[in-house]
């Protein structure tokens, strides 16, 4: 048996974590308490000052209302490995208008320390987790509170009976530490659900988040297409136009040259040649960067092997059998395969890649992995970044593990259906 596993530590362990839960759900009772007791000490000499007790009870709950459940958080996070999403609306930018007034989204301010002010407070009032969060604390007390403040309150009693004297106080005494040690592997553990059923986003929030993201991805999509039509314009106008423009001078020439001077007339027939050539070989690059001709004629499988053949690296592509997807799918992970191979042999440093392309329950996923040095992270406007951005269009994920010395690891997956 491992000594983390001992029943002396687990009773410690537990022991303090119910501790901590009981201390945290009963901050707001706490404040209750003191203020009946405020209100019982003036209400002897003032019968008219029992609003204070009642503006004191209101106030400390919504002033304790979030630090409590970002504890809760913070400790169910810790503890179980269960994250629970806060769900808060945040605060969108602040800017400076040409009268010199700051917009805030909501008015008009005159300093930016005022703007900003005042978007946090109108945020928070209108944000339903402000609601939600205090009607947690509300539950918590009665719930997971009761149940970690067994162990402290027999610890107590234990120590309380063993002052006294007696055979009977003894027997409370030890009877307490009995309960206590039974209970605190357990008294803590009812934080966790009642945190994720109290404390979780609600369908409202969920809805409105997802709303947000939806409106950011189509941000997102309208920027990105923007960008790739700017793209081939310039690529157009710079390689193959400039070419064809150049071609149809040269036949030109050559049409004036063909009876008096034949040989320039070839030498210049033969550089409209290589210059038509060339033309065609950018164009044909450019329509591969818009959709590999390989993609919609032969599938992912085969689009990812002919683009490990054009990779400088030694990359191996396994796939249990041949997949099939929507296009647009296809078209994303083709093109996250072909960015992150890019990045494996320019930034990692990397002299092999396996790429793996298979189905998991109802999902498409692509496993990337190659020797390089590691410590590949995600950052704003990043690579990574981006390709999540577009992964999740389709509602998909990314995962990245990268230790720094390597391997790099990413994961593609995109929920879909087989076609």
């Amino acid at each position: 048996m491992r000594q983390s596993d001992a029943w002396p530590v687990r009773v410690g362990v537990g022991f303090v974590r119910a501790c901590a839960v009981a201390l945290v759900s009963m901050l707001v009772p706490g404040v209750w308490a003191a203020a009946v007791a405020l209100g019982i000490r003036w209400g002897a000499s003032n019968p008219w000052s029992w609003p204070a007790p009642l503006v004191l009870v209101c106030v400390g709950t919504l002033a304790l209302s979030r630090p409590v459940c970002r504890a809760v958080r913070l400790l169910v996070a810790r503890w179980t490995a269960t994250v629970v999403p806060d769900g808060y609306r945040q605060a969108g930018p602040v800017t400076q208008m040409s009268t010199g007034y700051w917009w805030n989204g909501f008015g008009y301010e005159r300093t930016r320390r005022d703007a900003v002010l005042d978007q946090k407070w109108r945020v928070r009032w209108a944000d339903p987790a402000v609601w939600r969060d205090v009607r947690f604390t509300l539950v918590v007390p009665f719930t997971a509170g009761l149940a970690a403040a067994v162990p402290p309150a027999a610890v107590a009693a234990a120590a309380c009976a063993f002052v006294s004297s007696g055979p009977a106080a003894w027997s409370v005494g030890v009877l307490g530490l009995v309960v206590a040690a039974v209970a605190a592997p357990y008294a803590w553990r009812p934080v966790e659900p009642v945190a994720v059923r109290f404390l979780g986003p609600s369908a409202a929030m969920r809805l409105a988040g997802r709303v947000e993201e939806l409106t950011a991805q189509r941000a997102d999509t309208t920027v990105a297409q923007a960008a790739e039509i700017r793209r081939i314009g310039r690529d157009l106008h710079d390689g193959a136009q400039a070419r064809l423009i150049a071609l149809g001078l040269s036949l030109s020439t050559v049409e004036k040259l063909m009876e008096t001077h034949p040989e320039q007339a070839r030498a210049l027939l033969r550089d409209a040649r290589a210059g038509a050539a060339t033309s065609l070989a950018e164009l044909r690059e450019l329509v591969r960067g818009i959709a590999p001709p390989v993609l919609s004629e032969r599938g992912l499988v085969d689009a990812v092997r002919a683009l490990a053949l054009d990779v400088p690296l030694r990359v191996t592509v396994r796939a249990d059998a041949p997949l099939h997807a929507e296009p647009p799918i296809e078209s994303a992970l083709y093109f996250g395969v072909a960015e992150l191979l890019a990045n494996a042999a320019k930034h990692a440093r990397a002299t092999s890649a396996d790429v793996s392309l298979f189905r998991d329950g109802g999902g498409l996923v692509v496993e990337v992995e190659d020797d390089g040095r590691g410590g590949a992270g995600e950052r704003s406007g990043g690579g990574l970044h981006g390709l999540r951005r577009r992964l999740a269009v389709f509602d998909g994920s990314l995962e990245v593990t990268s230790p720094p010395g390597g391997p790099t690891r990413v994961r593609m997956t995109v929920p879909c259906e087989s076609l």
